[in-house]
């Protein structure tokens, strides 16, 4: 056999297996998608493909049940938090990226330390605090615990340390104050990894579960994956309903995946290695 033969023979197998795995993967939110428009009683026929699709599910989820309250919410909660969570970080990582300042490198190191606590360890001080200001069934309750984010820190000063100081200099030179620097500078050069972190920290809030059911017990501040949850257990027959729910859920992280994936890739691959 020919070496050409060969790196043919290996490059049909590669594909194969990546083939495989995609239809593995990809399988689930098929069935989700397909299952969500078939007919009520309908979901596990044989037919893959439903003879009589429908949007009725959709639209019952969404009017009978209340997850057009669940959408908005997780969109206020989510948006909210990724905006300022992502606002915070970026100020903070331009200040250890590019200032000067006492013990800079050991408070960093700290900062960097205190992400080997599991998360869950904060669950209760931020209960007690929460209880303590009267914040619960509140917006603020969802949104201000999470707005510290050490990991974004991190990507944030890891990237702007790769901005030539010169730039800032020049600009300082220009006449321009550390706001200006800041802004005119520093953030439409970050672009990227802030759209990176814009859409990590989106992606957490909207599938955080467990601290959206901590701090609220009304239903009309529900979010989406708190509303899904306690839905399923109320509807465990329904399964074409519940696919309907699990798309709405699924659909905006897909959206803003699609449109924002360059900065997304690009982001990852720069901020997270570079340093």
């Amino acid at each position: 056999m020919t070496p050409q033969a060969k790196t043919r023979i290996r490059k049909i197998a590669v594909y194969v297996g990546l083939t495989a795995a995609a239809v593995v993967v990809l399988f689930p939110f098929f069935w989700m998608i397909v299952t969500s428009i078939k007919q009520p009683g309908q979901a596990f026929t044989p037919n893959i493909f439903p003879e009589n699709p429908t949007l009725d599910n959709f639209q019952r989820v969404l009017s009978e049940f209340g997850f057009a309250r669940y959408f908005v919410n997780s969109v206020i909660v989510a948006t909210s938090a990724a905006l300022f969570a992502t606002l915070f970080a970026a100020l903070a990582g331009y200040a250890f990226a590019k200032k000067h300042f006492f013990l800079r490198d050991k408070i960093f190191a700290f900062l960097l330390a205190s992400l080997m606590i599991p998360g869950l360890m904060y669950v209760v001080p931020q209960f007690a605090v929460i209880n303590q200001l009267g914040w619960m069934n509140t917006y603020r309750a969802m949104i201000i615990p999470h707005l510290a984010n050490v990991f974004g820190l991190f990507l944030m000063r890891q990237y702007m340390q790769t901005i030539p100081s010169e730039l800032l200099e020049a600009a300082r030179i220009d006449g321009a104050g550390e706001w200006q620097v800041f802004s005119t500078i520093m953030v439409p050069l970050s672009i990227p990894i802030l759209a990176t972190l814009f859409l990590l920290t989106f992606q957490f809030h909207w599938n955080n579960f467990l601290w959206q059911l901590i701090v609220t017990n009304l239903e009309r501040l529900y979010t989406v994956p708190v509303g899904l949850a306690l839905f399923r257990s109320q509807h465990e027959q329904s399964y074409t309903l519940i696919m309907a729910g699990s798309c709405i859920s699924v659909l905006p992280i897909a959206a803003i995946f699609f449109f924002a994936q360059r900065y997304f890739i690009e982001g990852m691959t720069m901020g997270a290695v570079k340093g």
